[in-house]
């Protein structure tokens, strides 16, 4: 057991662990868009190939009533999150109608705002609280910028309480540290974003960063593996909007070209951009080299030297 998931795994019952997302690939299923394959985590079946969600629900075991006594029974209640600092639990003062839509006087309106405002002033009990309000706010903010699920928002909200927890922020920017345990779960979850993706949305340098991605993985000891190229090859291919057949052969290529050592200590997109340039040249569409270095975020430079690599393995 990595220490990353050893700490995760001492948190409270409620928190997600990256031990209860890890992603399966399924044997006997296949995606009905293009037969590709799908993989399976917690919440929601994946394709690999062309990301169509193929089944999206969280199994919750637990009743869905809950019971102060005998004789009484709700539905309701929201569930924890890790994604806020009070787990969800704060209460919300609306604005000017009431639970039935009836608008308030103007004496209960005043009201309501001098309790909002009291509110503010009582809701964090530390810095430290304040902080981890703000780094979370960061989190999500982020994730929603890239587009990621709520599963891999969760684990980088869970990966920055456990930073804060091992005052891994001192010193650091909250902003850096929120950004790099976005890229952080990104890559632990194997998904194909790159650093400059979750810098771009950022409100920090990339170098800060960096830093603080390598604090993390050193300190926490993230199970990251590398990034391969064939993960890349779904995401730029949709981007160029190329068919099915450029899209499989472009994965069959980054996939054979990674059982020899060409792909060691290469850019994964820019080799995956370089398989869509061949595969497309292959199919008679002709994909120039700035179109697929331009969403690969490469120069073409990079795109026509690994296109030879290829050329020379004759895959």
């Amino acid at each position: 057991m990595t220490p990353l998931v050893s700490i995760m795994a001492t948190r409270e019952i409620y928190e997600t662990t990256f031990d209860e997302d890890v992603q399966t690939e399924t044997e006997s299923n296949q995606c009905p868009e293009c037969s590709g394959r799908v993989t399976t985590n917690a919440v929601e079946t994946v394709c690999e190939d062309c990301g169509l969600v193929v089944d999206k629900q969280r199994i919750d075991r637990g009743p869905e009533w809950r019971g102060f006594d005998e004789d009484e029974r709700e539905r309701t209640g929201a569930p924890l999150t890790a994604a806020r600092h009070d787990r969800g639990l704060s209460t919300e003062i609306g604005r000017g109608t009431d639970a039935n839509g009836n608008e308030l006087s103007g004496q209960k309106r005043r009201r309501l705002s001098r309790m909002r405002r009291e509110q503010t002033r009582g809701q964090f009990q530390s810095k430290a609280e304040r902080n981890l309000a703000h780094g979370l706010g960061e989190v999500r903010r982020i994730v929603s910028a890239l587009e990621l699920s709520e599963t891999l928002r969760d684990q980088a909200c869970q990966l920055f309480r456990s930073a804060q927890n091992e005052d891994l922020l001192v010193g650091r920017s909250i902003e850096a540290m929120a950004a790099a345990s976005v890229y952080g779960a990104c890559r632990c979850n194997r998904r194909p974003r790159t650093l400059d993706d979750v810098t771009d949305p950022a409100r920090v340098e990339q170098s800060r960063v960096t830093n603080a991605y390598k604090t993390l993985n050193s300190e926490l000891g993230l199970p990251a593996q590398p990034v391969t190229p064939s993960a890349f090859v779904p995401r730029l291919a949709s981007e160029l909007d190329v068919p099915d057949q450029i899209r499989q052969r472009a994965r069959n290529l980054a996939e054979e070209s990674e059982a020899t050592a060409v792909t060691t200590g290469v850019r994964p997109s820019g080799f995956a951009a370089a398989c869509l340039y061949k595969a497309g040249h292959e199919q008679d569409q002709l994909l120039t080299q700035s179109e697929v270095a331009e969403v690969a975020n490469v120069s073409p430079v990079t795109v026509r030297t690994h296109r030879e690599a290829l050329d020379e393995l004759a895959v």
